[in-house]
């Protein structure tokens, strides 16, 4: 038996993973990033194969970490978690600074940031693990805390994209009877889907000022859908 509230108990950050250089950049949400060795310090950071910015890490042998708090943006998860850097310049606008290997950090929300120079790469099925070595970190804001998954989950209402190592794809394991009667909505303006047999709260009982996580499109805009 799986039960997958089990999983959501397994702590993770939030954090705007970049790479590439001057000329062509690109970043994605990850919540799978952290420290493996102290000496010399390394991080190791997930990517799925399919985003645009594993090609960019593997060419450009380099990566930053930029560190996301609590009141980051939905703007900021929309633009580098549900959309591709194939068919958008995700860091078109954004507050941008090159590090040491040349890479972009993205300093929009960041509280901190780190950047590693690729020492490892292990292939693990539909992701790679990048394990890079520390070239610099830096403090950004020290007066705010570092957002959590289960925080945007519960509080943001937000759920992890089908690249994220965490996407799990419930239509795989059988439902159970009690998620029949619970329903799903659709925001109108993104396409995110509000699904009640995963989260929490039904969607009549949101409050009044809730928006969808993606867009930031008001609770009207959405409209239920055929489960």
């Amino acid at each position: 038996m799986i039960n997958f509230e089990a999983l959501f108990r397994i702590s993770y950050g939030l954090y705007i993973v970049s790479s590439g250089d001057r000329n062509l950049g690109n970043g994605f949400i990850s919540n799978t990033v952290f420290q493996v060795t102290a000496e010399p310090i390394k991080f190791a950071a997930c990517c799925n194969k399919n985003n645009f910015t594993a090609d960019i890490i593997k060419k450009y042998g380099a990566f930053a970490v930029s560190v996301l708090h609590k009141d980051t943006s939905i703007e900021i998860f929309g633009r580098f978690g549900y959309k591709s850097g194939k068919e958008l310049n995700k860091l078109e606008g954004m507050k941008i600074i090159f590090g040491e290997t040349g890479v972009p950090i993205v300093l929009n929300d960041c509280i901190a940031y780190i950047e590693c120079r690729v020492v490892q790469t292990t292939d693990v099925g539909t992701h790679l693990i990048f394990i890079g070595e520390l070239v610099q970190s830096e403090i950004i804001d020290d007066s705010k805390e570092p957002i959590t998954y289960l925080y945007y989950r519960q509080v943001k209402k937000g759920v992890a994209p089908k690249n994220a190592p965490t996407y799990i794809d419930r239509s795989k394991f059988e439902t159970s009877k009690k998620n029949i009667l619970l329903k799903k909505y659709k925001c109108g303006a993104c396409g995110y889907i509000y699904d009640e047999s995963i989260e929490k709260i039904k969607f009549n009982d949101l409050p009044a000022d809730w928006v969808c996580p993606v867009c930031g499109s008001e609770k009207s805009e959405f409209f239920e859908i055929d489960n």
